[in-house]
């Protein structure tokens, strides 16, 4: 029994208004957002189903049928012209090549310079590295374009070389402000003791700090494989050789084939950027993670 005008308290301390107001909060839904992710969604979704829909349809049932409609029968004619036309074992390994010096310079290159950084923040010349790589993300390739294309020919790097160092220059800015950020959440007793134990500074990285950095690098790198692996403008400027071109570019060069030839076009696009979705499936987790982890101490 209670009083007249005191309200019962359950085992939690909350009354039962309190937790139906409680539970309506939580189970309302906003729309809106709802609304926006569901076209975002579509927008997403559509384009692909109708790339994998036109790709596995016959050259009749491409040029006569509707985007929409779904292959009958399914037909894998179109994978293997564009095999052909394209060469794509030769230009996805040119790819793969290209990706893996961007993936590995990105990783490398970004933890030791953010390294470098944060253990000589007091410093003037590593503040303002620091600042100096930041006001480089607001400068594009295409507006250093012409000075790079004269640049890497002078120095015989207008080849895919050339072009997977510059994907790991153009990145640096954005990878040292993600591991600085992540680095500045780590203690600094790290260092101290490597340093009474008799270690120098790269053996302090390599054996203590870049372990660490595992969650942030494979942000890095995932970020840097899928820039570099859908690149057109660089090393379509860059690479002088075509025969030693990148499947964007390879796409581009036999354009007009594949105008002709709807199925033959959306199976070279299939398999270009099949990878691609592949590795964000995959690794979308330690995206995820690993930004987090650098944005919350």
């Amino acid at each position: 029994m209670t009083a007249q005008g005191t309200t019962t308290l359950d085992t939690t301390g909350t009354t039962p208004t309190t937790r139906a107001k409680a539970k309506t909060t939580k189970d309302r839904v906003n729309w809106r957002l709802t609304v926006i992710l569901g076209l975002c969604t579509l927008a997403v979704l559509v384009p692909l189903f109708v790339t994998v829909s036109m790709a596995f349809k016959t050259g009749a049932q491409a040029v006569q049928g509707q985007a929409f409609d779904l292959p009958n029968p399914i037909s894998v004619e179109g994978f293997v012209e564009a095999w052909e036309l394209t060469d794509f074992p030769v230009s996805f390994s040119i790819s793969l090549f290209v990706s893996a010096i961007a993936v590995a310079g990105a990783i490398l290159v970004s933890s030791a310079a953010a390294y470098a950084i944060h253990v000589n923040w007091e410093r003037r010349f590593f503040r303002f590295s620091f600042f100096y790589l930041l006001a480089a993300m607001f400068l594009p390739f295409p507006v250093l374009a012409l000075s790079q294309i004269k640049l890497t020919g002078i120095v015989g790097l207008d080849n895919p070389l050339g072009v997977g160092i510059l994907h790991v220059m153009f990145g640096l800015g954005f990878n040292v402000l993600l591991l600085t950020t992540f680095l500045r959440n780590m203690p600094d007793e790290l260092d101290e003791a490597a340093r009474i134990d008799g270690a120098n500074t790269w053996q302090t990285f390599w054996r203590i700090i870049f372990p660490l950095l595992a969650p942030m690098s494979a942000t890095v790198g995932i970020f840097a494989f899928l820039a570099s692996w859908n690149d057109f403008m660089m090393p379509s400027l860059i690479i002088s050789d075509p025969t030693v071109q990148t499947l964007p570019v390879i796409q581009q060069i036999f354009q007009t084939q594949f105008s002709e030839n709807y199925h033959v076009s959306f199976a070279s696009y299939l398999m270009a950027m099949a990878p691609s979705i592949v590795v964000f499936i995959f690794t979308q987790r330690w995206v995820l993670s690993g930004v987090t982890q650098g944005a919350v101490k």
